[in-house]
């Protein structure tokens, strides 16, 4: 397989278990060895070059270890001399980003899968890496601890501007942050595709039934400045621009008199699409 990753990018990696994902992770951040090929970043390709770009790197695979007996910012205090980071307040700036600046004194051996995971992350982040490596960061958090990683993840992307590769399982998490997607199946990179482009492929659009398509298409020109839309012969009319605010579009045509019978999202997810591209059923 061959890929890049361009600064800036949230660069999503996708492929089912024993893909090749993690031993990827693993190559690109040091910790396992190609038989064949090169890996470079920021340019270099050697070995001592590797090391001092490695430095600008921080990776969370599997799962971190930290001493049962310390607390997080202790851990962080050990990983910040072991990694020579000369900047002590980076601990308290960093156990402040992702949600543990109140954990206190209290032990690792006492966290919760979420605290865990939060201080995986801060260990990844410490001393403001350009490029962070995440093997499935959100395995095993629920719900609010799931919206809350991805937060911290477009935070660092967006404030920081750090390159983020990042592998996961919940493909539509995934698909709420990715800017580039790499499918890997057996090992291979089957496709590599921009969020827009796979935004393209499928056609993720609203379909509104309507009892009045020519109504509904004024009230979208004149109320909603939407113009690209499609009617159909069934009665219904497709509309791209409001597939994350639909309640807006049911709302303007209610309240202009067009009985709304459908409001349905089409098109394929991204782990629809996943699944077409390698074979569904007979690759799972």
């Amino acid at each position: 397989m061959s890929f890049s990753l361009q600064k800036g990018d949230i660069y999503g990696l996708i492929g089912k278990n024993g893909a090749g994902k993690t031993t990827l992770l693993k190559m690109v951040s040091g910790l396992a060895v190609p038989a064949s090929g090169e890996v470079e970043l920021f340019g270099e390709t050697s070995e001592s070059g590797l090391n001092r770009a490695r430095s600008q790197t921080g990776c969370m695979i599997e799962s971190p270890s930290f001493f049962p007996y310390l607390s997080a910012a202790e851990n962080l205090e050990y990983y910040r001399i072991q990694r020579g980071i000369q900047e002590k307040k980076c601990i308290q700036e960093t156990l402040q980003l992702v949600g543990l600046a109140n954990a206190g004194k209290k032990n690792y051996r006492s966290y919760s899968t979420g605290m865990k995971q939060r201080l995986g992350l801060a260990f990844a982040i410490m001393g403001n890496p350009d490029l962070l490596i995440l093997d499935e960061p959100i395995n095993g958090l629920d719900p609010l601890g799931i919206a809350e990683f991805r937060d911290i993840i477009c935070k660092l992307n967006r404030e920081h501007n750090t390159t983020i590769l990042v592998s996961s399982h919940i493909l539509g998490e995934l698909s709420q942050i990715a800017t580039v997607y790499g499918f890997i199946n057996q090992g291979n990179l089957v496709e590599q595709v921009s969020a827009k482009e796979l935004a393209l492929k499928c056609k993720r659009r609203l379909a509104v039934k309507v009892n009045d398509m020519d109504k509904a298409a004024a009230i979208l020109k004149e109320q909603l400045s939407c113009v690209d839309f499609e009617m159909t012969g069934d009665g219904r009319i497709y509309v791209e621009k409001y597939m994350d605010t639909p309640a807006v579009l049911n709302e303007a045509l209610v309240k202009n008199g067009v009985q709304v019978s459908e409001l349905t999202a089409t098109g394929l997810s991204l782990e629809q699409y996943f699944i077409n591209l390698v074979g569904g059923n007979q690759n799972a």
